[in-house]
């Protein structure tokens, strides 16, 4: 049985406290087909055919079936839930990718059916647990939907149940691999809940509240600052952003601590601090963004934090050998008669000034402080890794498909790149070329928070790395993939959840990098 987190914190920040929480998943192999299923779900690669169904390769070919990845072919039956073939390309490049979109055109193509079993057959070079836990990832997160708002009736109703069919002999492989699975797909359900939700509900004082239920549910630490609090650690980053806003900011502070950790008689294995951009809804401030659709997704630019969040609530259950601390920094950006102006100087945690030149470049003002934070740990972090909706730039060179990357630190940007390949949230990295530094030069401050016209992505991430200190760094911006503009394999219309999976992949196989940059 799966708890439904997500569903407490879409609970936590609803209107209606008498919100009803979805039924649990229910998740589980079998070396049987189970009896009380709405479809079976069979996968077949390109020239192969269905014979225990009746159907050779001509009949399948006949109906248009191919066996290309994510093709379906629904067959009904009148004595038994339909079948349904789902193409898996040529078995021999079969990969643990091909094998989440197939699960997800699945679950597409049975959108009325809650309760579905999937054949799982020689998956090839894929270990049966990592089938099962991207095929239980495809399926749930293409059912997906945010509609605690909607009077009508659900047009795709959750998944209530899922099982896996497979050898008697892997069937215990693949219940490891469903349940892992099982828990990845709840973060990023999650997070996709967190970025979808009404920005004049979900402010920084509810996140913080969300952040305590979950910490409390997760065995997580939580510390949680206000205004007044930040004011005394000297975080004028995100002081300056919330100057505008009525609602109070909060720095949310949350640490994972694995079992036999610190204080009872075992390292981890490494340590890790993550830093978030909470941005709970960026009108761009002074510097107003445009009346248009953008502006109406800006609700979501707390993406990177809600991220966060929900890889912190799965770490306990995967058992995470590696230390986590968390930074999240929430806050409004808006415009009012006491908003940070063009030309302000903030100064941030551990004193060091910035010369405001663009309002609408907040993201960058309220991570620089967690970043010095983060340093300040005792014991330092073996590595810092911030993750932020931060630059339009970043978006407009690589799209929606992959986020960027950079830092100062290659072996632990070559750990980034490996998670977001595993997972499907995937990162390009780009250089962090240091001839661009001359750009946030300020003649009455530090530095500035913006750069030149051109490489913005570049200057954001330079200006980043002025406040880690040294200390192992990767930097991802989301901007392009935090939201989808329609349904595409797993990725439902809306908030992504890009990030969650990533981290938490990333963090579950951590191995502390060199101090030295490459």
């Amino acid at each position: 049985m799966l708890t439904s987190l997500h569903s407490r914190a879409q609970a936590a920040f609803h209107p209606a406290p008498s919100l009803e929480t979805p039924e649990a998943t229910k998740l589980g192999a079998s070396s049987s087909l189970p009896t009380d299923v709405d479809s079976i779900g069979s996968l077949v690669g390109v020239g192969e055919e269905l014979r225990d169904h009746g159907l050779d390769r001509a009949a399948l070919k006949a109906a248009g079936f191919e066996g290309k990845v994510g093709q379906t072919l629904v067959i009904p039956r009148t004595d038994g839930p339909p079948f349904v073939a789902v193409g898996i390309g040529e078995r021999g490049k079969l990969d643990a990718g091909k094998l989440r979109d197939a699960a997800a055109a699945l679950a597409r193509a049975v959108g009325r059916h809650t309760r579905l079993a999937i054949r799982l057959p020689d998956t090839g070079a894929v270990p049966t647990a990592i089938a099962a836990q991207v095929i239980t990832e495809g399926v749930l997160l293409a059912r997906y939907r945010y509609r605690p708002y909607k009077k009508t009736p659900e047009q795709e109703p959750p998944i209530t149940a899922l099982t896996l069919v497979t050898a008697e002999g892997d069937v215990e492989e693949a219940e490891q691999g469903i349940m892992q699975g099982g828990v990845t797909a709840r973060a990023a359900g999650l997070a996709r809940d967190l970025a979808n939700a009404p920005a004049a509900l979900l402010t920084a004082a509810r996140m913080a509240e969300v952040a305590e239920s979950l910490a409390k549910t997760c065995g997580l630490e939580i510390e949680v600052f206000d205004g007044e609090a930040l004011a005394g650690l000297g975080c004028g980053g995100i002081l300056g952003v919330n100057a505008g806003s009525a609602e109070p900011p909060r720095m949310i502070k949350l640490t994972y601590r694995p079992k036999g950790g610190r204080g009872k008689g075992a390292e981890p294995v490494g340590r890790v601090a993550l830093v978030g951009k909470g941005i709970m809804f960026d009108s761009g401030g002074l510097g107003l963004k445009p009346n248009d659709l953008v502006h109406a997704t800006m609700k979501g630019d707390m993406s990177g934090a809600g991220a966060i969040l929900s890889a912190m609530t799965a770490l306990g259950s995967l058992g995470c050998k590696a230390e986590v601390t968390a930074y999240l920094m929430c806050t409004d950006n808006m415009p009012s008669g006491t908003a940070m102006k063009l030309g302000d100087v903030l100064t941030v945690r551990g004193g060091k000034t910035v010369e405001v030149i663009n309002t609408d470049a907040e993201g960058r003002l309220v991570m620089s402080d967690a970043l010095v934070l983060a340093t300040e740990q005792n014991p330092k972090p073996d590595a810092i890794v911030d993750i932020a909706t931060l630059t339009g730039a970043c978006q407009r060179a690589l799209g929606v498909r992959s986020a960027g990357v950079m830092g100062n630190n290659q072996a632990l940007v070559e750990q980034v790149k490996a998670a977001g390949e595993r997972t499907g949230d995937t990162v390009w990295q780009l250089p962090l070329d240091k001839r661009y530094r001359e750009e946030l030069e300020s003649e009455v401050a530090d530095m500035k928070n913006v750069g030149g016209e051109n490489a913005g992505a570049i200057t954001a991430g330079l200006f980043l790395e002025e406040f880690v200190a040294g200390v192992p760094w990767a930097h991802i911006d989301m901007a392009g993939t935090a939201r989808a503009e329609r349904d595409s394999s797993w990725l439902s219309k809306g908030a992504t959840g890009y990030g969650a999976r990533l981290l938490i992949d990333f963090l579950m196989g951590f191995t502390p990098p060199s101090a030295s940059r490459h």
